[in-house]
């Protein structure tokens, strides 16, 4: 009995979710394809005919990955993250936490949400780089797939910690300015680690997006500056740190008894 009624709670939180953004589409899934072809046309065809190859592979096709997987971050970051707080300060949430529902239906049910929306994006932006790519070959689907739902699964857990602590629609824009976008513009997006001095390549290794980011390009193009598995380890372990956190954010009340 308890499990069916947690199920509909689920189905309902990711309906929810789902139709929450998709009814604001022209919001939510058309400005990361408009971003996206600028970064192609600036990046790819303009700076890229400069720059020739990187990786072995002609830069267009090198970027493609990358430019996915930082449409793939944001989106699902910015789902959970204004949704959330959209609640809290509407104060349903709190009826959402009095109803008989586990604090993991919860999470699961918001994490189903930004997923939904970066798998759509995600297929998007594929569907972009086809106008400026000729030839894109898929290396690994399965690799692929598993990347892009543990990336989006990490990214709505800490856009759903930021929600939690966030006191003012302006602390949800403070995580995505001063640490997302230097995060994704340095973790291998646009160029190879490989192409960095001695020390910053070592500090390079330390951003968490730059193992997102290989680990997909790895599927798409079957090369990586780190190993696969490694790539692997560390989204898991992220996600699984990130989702303790979020759970025991709620379990406490924090952001929303206070």
């Amino acid at each position: 009995m308890a499990s069916s009624f947690n199920f509909v709670a689920l189905q309902t939180i990711w309906i929810k979710e789902c139709t929450r953004f998709l009814r604001i589409w022209i919001q939510t899934l058309v400005p990361p394809a408009i971003t996206m072809t600028l970064y192609f046309v600036i990046f790819g065809s303009i700076v890229g005919e400069r720059i020739g190859e990187m990786g072995g592979r002609p830069y267009m096709e090198f970027i493609v990955p990358g430019l996915i997987m930082m449409s793939v971050i944001t989106n699902s970051y910015s789902n959970v993250a204004s949704s959330f707080f959209s609640a809290k300060f509407q104060r349903n949430i709190e009826e959402m936490l009095v109803a008989p529902v586990s604090t993991a239906v919860i999470i699961v049910g918001y994490i189903g949400g930004g997923l939904a929306r970066a798998l759509i994006v995600a297929v998007i932006v594929t569907l972009v780089s086809f106008l400026f790519v000729d030839n894109v070959q898929i290396h690994h689907g399965g690799i692929l797939v598993l990347t892009v739902v543990l990336t989006s699964t990490l990214f709505s857990l800490a856009g759903l910690i930021n929600g939690i602590h966030a006191k003012t629609f302006d602390d949800i824009s403070i995580v995505p300015t001063f640490i997302l976008t230097p995060l994704t513009y340095l973790g291998g997006v646009f160029f190879s680690i490989s192409l960095l001095p001695g020390i910053w390549s070592t500090v390079a290794q330390a951003n968490p997006v730059l193992y997102m980011v290989n680990a997909f390009r790895y599927g798409f193009l079957g090369i990586s500056d780190v190993g696969l598995g490694v790539s692997l380890s560390v989204i898991i372990a992220f996600n699984i740190v990130f989702f303790a956190a979020a759970y025991i954010l709620l379990q406490r009340g924090v952001g929303i008894r206070s």
